[in-house]
């Protein structure tokens, strides 16, 4: 069953039955912090993008997306042929050795998150690469945007995991927030095997998380 945001916070007041001034500011980071844990728990194929951007020559850097998370595939598009190349996946040390010297150029063959900002490319382009970004992102939150992909197809994760906050918030019982958690596990359980089960049967990429399922 799908749930707006509205519904959410009149859901939230209503299993507390708290309404003061300070609860009640507080349910938007209630739902947020819900929402970055469930983010950063559960690869959503729902939640991919696609982008591109241009590597230029001369430049082992390449910017990130503001609202990036984490990488599915990043691959270099050869300015005369079109033909993608994908890159490896490495860390940054793996790159500084690899490709000691930035002046010496080539088509870039891997790539490591180098700060929150930027990618560091190795070896450092030779030419203008065109680069498509596949990348899983924070969506705007249920908050703001009043529905989003969790709020209309697992309602239970968000609506019990804001509740443990917001039991923790007003120091209610242990017993409810083990209630509580004990049902938000239960609804992260189904959301994993769909995300992280069945939409990955088929998936090539072997690196990327998943879970067998029956």
């Amino acid at each position: 069953m799908a749930m707006t945001y509205s519904q959410l916070y009149s859901a939230i007041q209503q299993y507390i039955e708290a309404g003061d001034t300070d609860f009640v500011a507080n349910i938007p980071n209630f739902v947020k912090a819900v929402e970055q844990k469930v983010y950063n728990t559960v690869q959503l194929p729902a939640l991919r993008k696609n982008t591109t951007g241009a590597a230029t020559a001369g430049n082992k850097y390449l910017g990130i997306p503001s609202d990036w998370l984490s990488t599915f595939s990043l691959a270099a598009v050869n300015p005369t042929t079109g033909a993608y190349t994908f890159l490896l996946n490495k860390d940054v040390n793996y790159i500084r050795e690899s490709f000691p010297i930035p002046a010496t150029t080539g088509a870039p063959t891997h790539y490591a998150v180098f700060n929150n900002t930027a990618f560091i490319l190795g070896p450092t382009p030779d030419a203008a690469y065109s680069m498509e970004l596949h990348y899983f992102y924070y969506p705007e939150s249920i908050v703001t945007a009043g529905t989003s992909w969790l709020g209309n197809n697992f309602d239970t994760v968000l609506l019990y995991g804001s509740l443990i906050e917001a039991n923790m918030f007003i120091k209610g019982e242990p017993d409810m927030t083990a209630t509580y958690q004990k049902q938000y596990d239960e609804a992260l359980a189904k959301l994993k095997v769909l995300a992280d089960g069945r939409d990955r049967q088929d998936a090539y990429r072997s690196g990327q998380a998943r879970i067998q399922v029956m």
